[in-house]
Formats: C-alpha cells, structure tokens, sequence
C-alpha cells in the first residue's frame, strides 16, 4: 500500500477515533499531497518517493515551529507541533544514527571515487538520493565534509 492511500485510510480511522491531533497532522499531509499532485509537471499522482519528501518537509516545519514556540514560552503550542511531528514521523523511515551515517557517507564517497571537496556535488547528490528520508540534507552534508576533508 502506498503511502498516500496509508494516510487516506488513516484519516478515516482517525476521524471514527474522534483522534484529533493525528488528524490535523493527516489532513495537512494529504494536503500537500493534492498540491503536489497538481503541480506543474506532476501526473495527478503522487509516488512514494514524493510522499517521502512532503512528510519531511512537514515534519521539518512542525519541529522549527515547536522551537520557536519553545522560545516563546508556548509550550501549548509547541506540545500541539510535537504531537503532530510524531504523527507523521510514523510514516517515514527510521532516521540513521551518527555511526550508521558515517559508514553510509563513506561508502558513498568510495563509489564515486571522490578524494577532495572538489567532489562535493557528485557526492551529495548519491548520498542525497541514497539516505532520502533517513537523514537531513544539514547532517548529511556535514558528514559529506568531515569525510572529504
């Protein structure tokens, strides 16, 4: 099952649940899913690979807004953004830890043959396509850094 049709038949499981944080969370996901799926280029579908990149980016958002909540002294708020970030963590990989990425990074590095910063872009853009939704773009490439130099 996709992960589209996944959140379509969670979104009803929640709305009988009367769940409300995890449909708040499920309805900007599916959402976003229309918005890409009408986007110039896109085909009226949403592959899992686009999925993928919508639920990081919502995730991503949830988890800056909880910080500056957190700054704010809303923790309210910031406890609504964390509830929400747990929601649609659920439907993306486990995140690597820093051993796990480090041996991916330098696995990669080794494939491309890259031996300087020089070899940057040809190794972010693997390891980009490689570790999707199991790392951010800001740790990846600081472990792409500390391999290269």
């Amino acid at each position: 099952m996709s992960i589209v049709s996944q959140i379509t038949e969670d979104i009803k499981t929640a709305m009988k649940a009367k769940d409300r944080d995890t449909l708040d969370a499920l309805r900007a996901a599916k959402s976003e899913f229309l918005l890409a799926a009408t986007s110039k280029g896109a085909e009226g579908e949403v592959d899992d690979e686009t999925a993928m990149k919508v639920l990081q980016k919502l995730l991503k958002q949830r988890m800056e807004s909880a910080d500056l909540y957190a700054n704010q002294n809303r923790e309210d708020l910031r406890a609504d953004e964390l509830r929400q970030a747990d929601v649609l963590s659920r439907y993306l990989p486990k995140p690597m830890d820093d051993s796990e990425l480090e041996q991916a990074i330098a696995a990669i590095v080794s494939e491309t043959g890259a031996s300087g910063m020089a070899d940057m872009g040809r190794v972010m853009g693997a390891a980009s396509k490689k570790l999707a939704g199991k790392a951010d773009g800001k740790r990846i490439s600081s472990f792409v850094k500390a391999a290269l130099n």
